[in-house]
């Protein structure tokens, strides 16, 4: 029997994955029960007339709960993040299950479910961050993982826990056994590092020298270096934040080939460009991220990318250190680049700046939108629930007022960070209702979610197979 319908938000402009839809949305027992047709006996009704009724937004690349590479905690909990998350219009989020020195994959997983399932107040998947395949019982924890649901790896060829070739080939092959996606963070470390060096021993350490530290060709080399590893081992692989045109020609040229590769960028590479940095003293440190900001001309390529089907979504990379000594000033007032936390907030303001590009200026248009932020990122990484308006699908959904105009202030935002890297920034349009599974958590500026409210989602099956099913791998 069908739930009964609780819920109708009436007289929409509907996006869903068939078109645009002028009509209700009915919402029963969490799901959607209708899209379209006029409801006309329902608990209870909003009124969406002029407004746009969007799925709600997936984050698939978000540090909660996390601590660095160098050591330092994200500042945001799950409550925090997943609070700055649905005010923004994103109702499921994957983070990391960031695997420590010597811990076991096991006990890495168990560790950040006890921390989500606390706090979180959006749905949520993890990725398994792999950073020691030397620990006991890895391989064998990370299949029996990937089956148990958690279909997504995080993998770095940068920083003090990257994975050399072999570790990396080896971690495609595991996952190529079990039914796994390989998410990378691309970047050549040996280019890093030279560049680097460089800057240091020149006295070059302000947060605008962070730009020349990570060379583009460091970005460009690891990408096709990942790519033709996809292609050799017909593997699965998706791109983390891609900042160059440069990477974004060698993504659509691999897959011109075939190759099963997927790529991602970020809005502080669609808008934002290495100027940003060029603050007096250390303030330009709140936006450094890495890779960094590039050109204009990089700006341009991602859009066409992203258009065009080469890029596949948008991130946030959402990634919270505070402007103060627990964050960004944790090595002091006169630190270099070498010694910043890398990483800016991103989850709440994803989708209204995207949305203002795209839907209010027509860089691509509401179904555009719709599929880059939620559609893509949910099929992509086996969220089968979510993603899309249609029936039987979860009810997360957000109505978007197309005419309501906001600047962002200077702390205004709801996470822990304290500071809004979008400072001074103009958009028009704003998520004004958000539900969750049929739940009001978002309403005319205010919250209602709780602490615990998310939940798990469970991705039983792959959703980006390999190419060639019955392939063998090439032995030699």
């Amino acid at each position: 029997m069908a739930p009964s319908v609780e819920l109708v938000l009436q007289g929409g402009q509907v996006v869903t994955p068939q078109g645009i839809v002028e009509g209700d949305v009915a919402i029963g027992g969490g799901k959607i029960v209708s899209v379209g047709q006029s409801v006309p006996d329902a608990a209870k009704y909003i009124l969406a007339k002029g407004k746009w009724v969007m799925p709600g937004g997936v984050d698939p690349h978000a540090h909660i709960e996390q601590m660095s590479g160098m050591g330092q905690w994200n500042a945001d909990t799950f409550e925090t993040a997943t609070k700055s998350a649905a005010m923004g219009g994103t109702t499921s989020v994957i983070s990391f299950a960031a695997q420590g020195s010597g811990q076991t994959l096991t006990e890495t997983v168990a560790d950040y479910t006890a921390r989500a399932t606390r706090g979180a107040m959006i749905d949520y998947a993890f990725h398994m961050t792999l950073t020691d395949p030397a620990v006991e019982r890895f391989d064998e924890d990370l299949s029996e993982l990937i089956g148990a649901g958690h279909r997504s790896l995080k993998v770095f060829t940068t920083y003090n826990i990257r994975l050399d070739d072999a570790a990396l080939l080896r971690i495609f092959s595991l996952a190529r056994a079990s039914g796994a996606l390989v998410c990378v963070h691309a970047e050549n470390d040996a280019i890093i590092a030279q560049a680097k060096g460089a800057l240091i021993a020149a006295g070059r350490v302000t947060p605008r020298d962070h730009v020349r530290s990570r060379p583009r060709m460091a970005e460009i080399e690891a990408v096709e270096r990942i790519c033709r590893f996809a292609e050799y081992l017909d593997q699965p692989v998706m791109l983390f934040h891609i900042s160059t045109r440069e990477g974004a020609a060698a993504i659509r040229a691999a897959k011109s080939r075939g190759a099963p590769v997927w790529a991602e960028t970020c809005p502080h590479y669609l808008f934002m460009t290495e100027d940003v940095l060029d603050k007096p003293g250390l303030e330009g440190a709140k936006w450094m991220c890495s890779p960094p900001q590039r050109m204009p001309s990089d700006q341009e390529a991602l859009w066409a990318a992203l258009l065009d089907g080469t890029l596949n979504l948008v991130s946030s990379d959402h990634a919270p250190y505070r402007f103060d000594q627990t964050g960004k000033l944790a090595a002091g007032p006169t630190a270099g680049f070498h010694e910043i936390a890398n990483g800016l907030p991103g989850l709440e303001t994803r989708l209204p700046l995207l949305f203002d590009a795209m839907v209010s200026q027509g860089r691509g248009g509401a179904e555009a939108f719709a599929r880059l932020t939620s559609q893509a990122p949910a099929a992509l990484y086996g969220l089968q629930s979510k993603g899309m308006i249609a029936e039987g699908m979860d009810a997360d959904i957000v109505v978007w007022d197309p005419h309501k105009h906001v600047t962002y202030g200077g702390d205004d935002l709801h996470d822990n960070v304290g500071y809004n890297p979008w400072q001074g920034h103009e958009v028009t349009g704003w998520p004004e209702i958000v539900l969750l599974r049929g739940q009001i958590l978002v309403q005319d500026g205010a919250f209602f979610g709780i602490p615990g409210g998310g939940r798990w989602i469970d991705r039983p099956v792959l959703a980006t197979p390999p190419t060639q099913p019955d392939a063998q791998m090439e032995m030699t």
